[in-house]
């Protein structure tokens, strides 16, 4: 028993550096995007990723071709997992607050649940259409915490919704094909090629841009590899290795941590102002991941099958 709960707490230890990793990568990106050009620069920070993940692979002799429908589903992951995910949330951190910015991304695991249930015609329960309504209203709550209520709503907060909903509705994608494509690989396919496609956007866009390289301070580029390294690509590759170690429904309850760690890290890296609206925000999007994904169900579905196979023994 003690060294099953060791292995227990050594993974949940490695899940928690992986969340707080990924809240401050939130900040660290939008240092970026204030130094470089946002496009071009997110293009390459995920190219890096890419081949990290890539090289990490061929050390675990993981590495094959996909099949021609496999290489189907990569380009559709790819153009909304990597290139509409990544690029949007370049121009958004561009012109949002980092706080604003983390609190919309911690949509994703509601978002992507709310469009699973949309697309498979699903019949939401009632904890998931709770979840919803309380997700609702943490992000409207969290996009009129700026000063100007309504009319203060900006554009940056917009393009990090949308960063978001491309992210999710590439997930439905990606359960297609991760049945027969090892995730981590997958990854690796779909942050090369769409960042590939990045690039070519951000020259276009950002024509010059490589010029803004020259008087990037050191400590820009050194977030540039702490983001690319550990946030993208050996942060994406353990949280997916950690779903197969503990499941589905206490990864999920993770995934609201980098959204606390992303308000942090906007006050004490970037510090910005947070507001009592912030952490309103917060604990609604929270409750609402926590019931609309799925993961309180699948916890309380879990809870009663112990108790009744203990009843039953």
């Amino acid at each position: 028993m003690d060294g099953r709960r060791n292995h227990l707490l050594k993974i949940y230890i490695t899940l928690l550096a992986v969340m707080v990793i990924w809240g401050l990568n939130v900040s660290i990106v939008k240092l970026l995007v204030e130094y470089l050009p946002p496009v071009t620069i997110q293009a390459l920070r995920v190219m890096t990723a890419g081949f990290v993940v890539f090289l990490i692979l061929s050390f675990m002799k993981l590495l094959r071709l996909p099949t021609k429908r496999e290489s189907v589903f990569i380009v559709g992951g790819s153009l909304l997992n990597v290139v509409g995910h990544h690029f949007f949330m370049a121009i958004g951190l561009e012109i949002t607050t980092a706080a604003n910015g983390g609190l919309i991304l911690g949509l994703g695991p509601l978002l992507s649940a709310f469009l699973a249930t949309v697309i498979l015609r699903q019949v939401p329960s009632v904890l998931r259409s709770v979840g919803f309504l309380l997700g609702t209203i943490g992000i409207t709550i969290t996009v009129l915490a700026g000063e100007g209520g309504i009319a203060g709503i900006g554009v940056g907060d917009l393009y990090m919704f949308l960063a978001i909903f491309t992210q999710a509705l590439s997930f439905i994608i990606i359960s297609k094909i991760a049945k027969t494509l090892d995730p981590r690989l997958l990854t690796g396919y779909m942050l090369v090629i769409g960042s590939v496609i990045l690039l070519v956007i951000g020259t276009q866009m950002e024509p010059g841009g490589f010029a803004q390289f020259d008087d990037a301070p050191g400590y820009v580029w050194a977030a540039f590899f702490i983001s690319a390294v550990l946030a993208t690509a050996v942060g994406h590759m353990t949280y997916n290795h950690m779903i197969g170690k503990v499941g589905v429904a206490e990864t999920a309850i993770f995934l609201n941590l980098p959204t606390l760690f992303s308000l942090l890290g906007a006050a004490v890296i970037l510090g910005e102002e947070l507001l009592p609206a912030h952490f309103i925000g917060f604990i609604f999007i929270v409750s609402g991941v926590l019931l609309g994904s799925g993961a309180a169900e699948e916890l309380i579905r879990r809870r009663r099958r112990r108790i009744k196979t203990r009843q039953e023994g």
